[in-house]
């Protein structure tokens, strides 16, 4: 894995729980802005996806970046109630991060 991989895997697993962020947002602190979908491919090639956080990062208008009726939305939208986080079927309205 090369280092913006691991910038990027750094800030992931430093989303606290019970906080959203965007995926451009994980690029800036990662220090790779314009770099969201280098975060998009990183979080669907994590080796272990229950060891990083990969359900706090949604679409930087609140919106979730994977559909409702997926698996892994659903397990998105089940881990952030878990967390706390307030949603209606579409968005979320936060916490951000």
């Amino acid at each position: 894995m090369g280092e913006k991989q691991q910038a990027i895997l750094m800030v992931l697993n430093s989303i606290p729980k019970g906080y959203v962020t965007s995926y451009g947002n994980v690029a800036k602190r990662a220090g790779l802005p314009g770099y969201a979908r280098m975060v998009c491919r990183v979080l669907r090639e994590l080796p272990d996806r229950g060891a990083t956080p990969w359900w706090r990062v949604i679409r930087g208008d609140g919106r979730f970046g994977m559909d409702e009726d997926s698996v892994s939305g659903q397990e998105q939208r089940q881990r952030l109630r878990a967390e706390g986080i307030v949603m209606t079927a579409s968005k979320v309205t936060g916490p951000w991060w």
